[in-house]
Order: C-alpha cells, then sequence, then structure tokens
C-alpha cells in the first residue's frame, strides 16, 4: 500500500496536465497515515504548502491539528490531501478543467488509502465528492454514506479562521460528529462493491 502511494505520488510530481505545472514550486501530494481511518481532502495548496510540499502547513493547517486534537487524534494519525495537488497563482479558486486534470490522483489515493471516514473541506471537494451543488454551509457536520464509507461535509479551516467564534463553533461541531463516527463500529463491506473508480463519483 504505501509502495503504491509512493509511486502515485512520483508520477504526480511530474505531473504537466494542466497549466499549473507552469507555476507551481512543488506538487502537494498528500501527507499522513497511508492507512488512516480519517481522511480530509482539501481545495488546493496555499503559499505555503506549494513551498514546503505539504498540505495544510500554514495557518489553516495549524487550527486543523488543534481540532484534531481535541478529538483525541493527532495529524499523524490521519491523511490530508487536496482536489488540486498545485496552488493556483494568488490562491484563486481551482478552474473545472484543472480539477478534471487532477482528480485522478484524488481518486487513486482514496482507494490505496481506503478510509472509514472522509471529510472534505469546502465547496469544491464536497461537490466533487458527493455530487451536490448546494452549498457547503447546508452540507456541514452531516453524515453521508458513500460507498462503504462515510463522508462529512465540512468548512474550509481557513473560512472558520476569518468567519469569527460562530464558525469555530460550528468546526467544533463537526469534529464531534467524527469522533462519533470513529467510536463506532465500521460499516460492513460488501466483497461485491465495485472500486471508486467505476462509481462514477469523480465523472
Amino acid at each position: 500500500m504505501t509502495d503504491h502511494l509512493a509511486e502515485l505520488a512520483a508520477i504526480a510530481s511530474g505531473c504537466t496536465s494542466c497549466r499549473l505545472a507552469s507555476t507551481r514550486t512543488t506538487v502537494v501530494f498528500g501527507d499522513g497515515d497511508p492507512d488512516a481511518d480519517v481522511m480530509f481532502v482539501g481545495e488546493a495548496p496555499g503559499f505555503h504548502e506549494d513551498q514546503q510540499g505539504v498540505p495544510f502547513v500554514g495557518a489553516a493547517g495549524k487550527l486543523l491539528e488543534r481540532l484534531l486534537g481535541e478529538i483525541g487524534l493527532k495529524r499523524e494519525e490521519v491523511y490530508i490531501a487536496n482536489v488540486l495537488k498545485c496552488r493556483p497563482p494568488g490562491n484563486r479558486d481551482p478552474l473545472a478543467d484543472e480539477i478534471e486534470s487532477c482528480k485522478v490522483y484524488l481518486r487513486k489515493q482514496l482507494e490505496l488509502i481506503d478510509p472509514r471516514v472522509v471529510i472534505t473541506l469546502g465547496n469544491f471537494a464536497t461537490k466533487l465528492l458527493l455530487k451536490r451543488d448546494v452549498g457547503i454551509t447546508q452540507l456541514r457536520g452531516q453524515v453521508f454514506p458513500w460507498w462503504h464509507r462515510q463522508l462529512v461535509p465540512m468548512l474550509h479551516p481557513a473560512a472558520a479562521l476569518r468567519g469569527g467564534e460562530r464558525l469555530m463553533t460550528q468546526m467544533r461541531e463537526d469534529f464531534a460528529v467524527v469522533r462519533r463516527l470513529m467510536d463506532q463500529d465500521a460499516p460492513a463491506v460488501a466483497e461485491a462493491d465495485d472500486p471508486i473508480e467505476q462509481l462514477g463519483l469523480f465523472s
């Protein structure tokens, strides 16, 4: 498993499938436990991530680590990735063709890591994986069956940092949902379940 993830990261490091290849400093593939039960999916790398090659290392990453600690988890016990593996210039929103070019890496990460709980941070990750054209404020904190996993949309930590105490409270409520899911028995998996790439979740 770890070897396959490393091979995928090596392929991604040389990716030139979209315009972001010409502006990035480095590819930000993912970080954490390759056998994690919890996987976070964010939007795209920012400035610090682009410099260091690791997702969520700025202020949003520090908040994420703090909230994980509040539910008894460490960063190294989860896996963190983004929809895009390269930073959009000026931290602009991802474009549709960039998501289309990059989603193959996220799809394969999900297959290899096979987490029990997938947490989508913000609108872009939520719309890609959940296939609902509804804003994150209406979906956050709910638990959605997602293949043999459970998916929980959350606000992006950067939005919570900008939004004051109300949004911070909402994030803590949503992290408590994740803790509750982790304390439950894992859902049964049928042998006939199809792999993610056959489910049309990214189409």
